[in-house]
């Protein structure tokens, strides 16, 4: 009896994962969606494979409608986000104070929309994509933006049209019998002095990348942005005088939860020994327990989401013939660097700003990446 608390929660887990219902579908849908995404991106020969499986996965809601449509922002957000770049990037790419202002620029923009806008996703996408493009081009130099955007753009159909497929046929099949819970709508919060705040302190960090990259020759700074972008995705209602708290646990868990990730994707790796059929098999593994985790109801779902993404950008190469390691590790590093500049803005704002400000409550977000 000492025990048997204790080890409930995870018995419970346990069962949950071979137990029939909705949370199960939800699990099998993303491991179809996942594969399905992977395969077409070869066969249209995507550069990035594992962003294509990336979109598989997240995109998944218990719908085809509520799937469909965030299919559509994430299409209409990259698209707007690359055709932003496409404009400024050159331009700027190469002069610093300018490179500088626009990742603060857009970057703040693009989650100022995400906090507050009806089409949330779509602003969250807009804002990546933008950064992305911005610092891979500083790294780069000789990149060709407009090879890149469509790149970006031929990954994100490719997972879109693989999970919409997917979700469309369990819509019309054994969500029949276990379907799942509607969607909250979304809402448009219009003007918030919090999330104004809350974007401006992205902006202060995106604009430290470029400078980074300038003094320090870092590179893959493109995914250090986007860690930062994410993590600062948290409720408005959360915020109040200062987003330290909600973002630093948020930040601990996309640690964590890649850490737990490229544990079991390199056990994978060892065991796999460059076979895809065990590669496969090791990814629909991963998908499995890290959907189980998102799923699980619990203040742990970020972690989740970032044990799904360490498995997938590891076991979900370009080619099988070189499966490795260094992508997760590279992850990683991106997420201790976006730690390492977001904690310290985060900290000065949080002691220079009154204690006494409010938020008007808002409803929960699950965007990030």
């Amino acid at each position: 009896m000492i025990f048997g608390r204790p080890l409930l929660p995870l018995r419970q887990t346990l069962t949950g994962l071979v137990t029939p219902g909705p949370r199960m579908v939800d699990e099998i849908e993303c491991v179809a969606s996942v594969l399905l995404a992977i395969l077409l991106a070869h066969l249209i020969g995507a550069h990035s494979v594992a962003w294509a499986a990336f979109t598989g996965f997240v995109l998944m809601r218990g719908h085809v409608s509520e799937t469909l449509l965030r299919g559509v922002m994430r299409l209409v957000g990259t698209a707007i986000g690359a055709a932003l770049a496409l404009l400024i990037v050159p331009q700027v790419a190469g002069w610093l104070p300018a490179a500088i202002l626009a990742a603060a620029i857009v970057g703040a923009i693009g989650l100022y929309g995400t906090l507050t806008a009806k089409r949330a996703y779509a602003w969250l996408l807009f804002g990546l994509t933008f950064v992305m493009i911005l610092l891979d081009k500083i790294e780069h130099p000789a990149i060709d933006v407009i090879a890149f955007a469509e790149r970006r753009l031929l990954e994100v159909s490719a997972g879109t049209a693989a999970c919409v497929a997917v979700s469309l046929a369990s819509t019309l099949t054994v969500r029949r019998r276990w379907p799942a819970l509607a969607a909250a709508p979304a809402q448009r919060i219009g003007w918030h002095p919090g999330a104004a705040r809350h974007a401006a302190q992205v902006g202060a960090t995106l604009a430290l990348l470029p400078l980074l990259h300038v003094l320090f020759g870092i590179p893959e700074l493109e995914q250090a942005g986007v860690t930062i972008m994410a993590v600062m995705i948290v409720p408005i209602a959360d915020l109040q005088a200062s987003g330290l708290v909600p973002v630093s646990r948020r930040l601990f868990h996309r640690a964590i939860g890649c850490l737990g990730g490229t544990a079991l994707a390199a056990a994978i790796l060892l065991v796999a020994q460059g076979s895809p059929p065990v590669l496969i098999a090791g990814t629909c593994l991963g998908v499995i327990i890290g959907r189980h985790i998102e799923n699980g109801g619990t203040r742990i779902t970020y972690l989740g989401l970032q044990f799904t993404l360490a498995i997938l950008v590891t076991l979900v190469p370009d080619s099988y013939a070189y499966a490795a390691i260094h992508p997760a590790f590279e992850r990683i590093a991106s997420i201790l660097i976006g730690m390492a500049l977001l904690e310290p803005v985060l900290l000065l704002w949080h002691w220079l700003t009154p204690k006494h400000e409010a938020s008007v409550p808002a409803a929960a977000s699950s965007l990030a990446e």
